[in-house]
This record gives C-alpha cells, structure tokens and sequence, in this order.
C-alpha cells in the first residue's frame, strides 16, 4: 500500500499562522495535523505501507520536508517529498507524486482528519469516502444505485441528489491506472473552473465500468480555518483523552487547575492559572496568572494575565496584559 497525501495549498484561510507554518504542521493535541492524518490512514489499512508521499509546495523548506519524511519513518514507511510548483487543482496534485501511483494506493488531502471504525477492503476497484451533510449544495456527491455502488459523482448540486458528501480521501486498487485517467485529464485540457479535478478522471473511470463504492466516516474535521481548527483540536482531545497521555511528566504545574481533556507538552509550566476544558499548549510554552479553554498555544510562547477562549497563538508568542489595579463599587459591571 502506497498513500499520497497531497498539501501543497497555501493555507491563505489560516493566515497568519500558516506565513510561517505549513497548515498540515499546525499541532492538534500535540502532534502536527498531517501526522495525525496518516495514522489515522495507518489505522485502516490491513497491509503494509511501503511508501508515503507528501505533494508540498517548493518554498516549504527543508525542515518541513524532514519533518515530513520521520514523520512516515515512524510509522514503518518510506518518506518521499513531491513539489507541486502550481496549484493546478485536485487531479495534477495528485499526479505530482505520479511514481508512487502503482499498487494499491491510499489518497487524503491533508487538511482534514476523520473519525472511523472502518478498514479499507483491498478487493475493491476504488473507495470514496463520504459524510452525510445537511446541505449537499455546498459539496460534490456521490449518486448510489440499488446495490450501494457510485453511479453518479455530482458536484453542487443544485437540487437534491444526495446527503453524501465526498471528504477527500479515497482507495484505489490499481494505481497505475489512476494516474493514466489523470494524465488524460491533463493531455486533454479538461478542466472545471481552470483546475484539473480528480472527480473529472473518477467519473470518466465509472462511464468505463470501474466499480467504485463508498463508506462513511464517523466524524469529519476540518481544519480550513482557525475556528474549525480549534473545533478539531476539541473533538481530538476528547477522542483521545483515553488512548494517550496527553500531560507530559516533564510540565510543571503550581498553584494551577487542569480542567481535562488538554494536552500539556514537554516542559510546559502553568503558574497560578486555569487551563482547560479543551486546550492544547505546545512544549516550552509558560502560562501565568491565565484562564484559557478551548484554545491552542503553540510552542515556546509566553502567556500571563489573560483570560483567552477559542483562540489559537502561534510559536514564540509573547502575550501580556498588564495586571489591573481596580477599585469597583457596588453593581458594577466590567466586561
């Protein structure tokens, strides 16, 4: 099993953190979101993966692509770094990492992660994995037939075809075919909106006689955005609350209350403060005379004297309100 993970876009909703940080390394409960991607991909898969992918833009550095390749060398794979010098859309992504399209081959964009209890059937032509929504007019779809096979990938629908939407993430059982219908694409300038589209080379495959099925995760989380990145770092924590350690023994904590789920890294300290329900602050970060929830501080920040929700700091941040020396009277309201 091969898996590509393309993650070449600029991140431009995530400004201004992604300016200096590649949105899939932004940290969800303590490990990067392209990392948790992947073993969660890991989790699915009854077979061995060889080799992994990653499809980034030129200008991400050479400390993200190492970050990168340990990252599939912790989970028993090999690491290779593919460029997508031009966003072309979903389909060229996809074919920039054109030598890892052989074999059985597992694709997720790396801007999403999912809940599920599935795992891939290898036997299948091709998987696409959906959600229900309850409005289908913002995504493409899938058109299921009497015996639960795609017949149909509809794009917007104006009117109601389907609740399920395509998150994504997908199987192929010959990936050397799927890059042939990609280079098709790309050969025949088809393009929707000036991009090449993966769901172009899926349907001409289908009209072919490719079997395609789907399957439904259980949760599908954005991290698009910093609000839907705070909301995914909340559901990650809570999903694994009882499955890691997420307060490093290395943290120090005085005079301080941790309200779980939070994830504490590596040589946190926390004085005097109150953290939690669903923070998550990175290692080497001080907070001091704090209230923070549901929130994310990265790595090596300072914070003191706030009072801080659904927000998210980035690295080497050094946040201060100057304590306040207050004299309140009687029915008095200070917001």
């Amino acid at each position: 099993m091969n898996i590509i993970i393309p993650m070449a876009g600029m991140g431009k909703r995530m400004r201004p953190h992604t300016l200096t940080t590649a949105k899939p390394l932004i940290p969800i409960a303590g490990k990067p979101i392209v990392q948790r991607l992947v073993e969660d991909i890991i989790a699915t898969c009854n077979e061995k993966v060889d080799e992994i992918a990653f499809v980034i833009g030129p200008n991400f550095g050479k400390e993200v692509e190492a970050h990168l390749c340990k990252v599939a060398e912790s989970m028993g794979a090999k690491g290779k770094i593919c460029y997508q010098e031009t966003p072309l859309g979903t389909a060229h992504a996809i074919l920039c990492a054109t030598d890892t399209l052989q074999g059985n081959v597992f694709i997720a964009f790396a801007d999403t992660l999912f809940k599920a209890n599935f795992s891939i059937d290898t036997n299948k032509d091709a998987i696409v994995w959906t959600q229900k929504v309850e409005d289908p007019t913002a995504f493409g779809v899938v058109k299921l037939s009497h015996d639960n096979e795609i017949e149909a990938f509809v794009e917007k629908p104006k009117e109601f075809v389907s609740d399920l939407a395509i998150i994504g993430v997908y199987y192929f059982k010959d990936g050397a075919n799927l890059r042939k219908e990609l280079q098709r694409l790309i050969d025949n300038d088809i393009k929707q909106k000036g991009e090449y589209q993966i769901t172009d080379a899926m349907d001409h495959m289908l009209k072919n006689g490719m079997k395609f099925y789907t399957d439904q995760v259980m949760e599908w989380l954005d991290c698009g955005n910093k609000d839907a990145t705070i909301y995914t770092n909340q559901r990650i924590l809570a999903i694994k609350a009882d499955k890691e350690q997420l307060v490093s023994e290395t943290a120090i904590l005085e005079n301080s209350v941790i309200i779980p789920p939070c994830y504490i890294g590596e040589n946190v300290v926390i004085k005097n403060s109150v953290v939690g329900p669903f923070v998550s602050i990175e290692e080497g970060t001080m907070v001091k005379d704090s209230r923070i929830n549901n929130s994310i501080v990265q790595a090596h920040s300072i914070v003191k004297n706030v009072r801080i929700e659904n927000s998210l700091l980035g690295k080497h941040v050094n946040y201060n309100e100057k304590p306040r020396d207050l004299s309140l009277g009687d029915f008095s309201t200070h917001i």
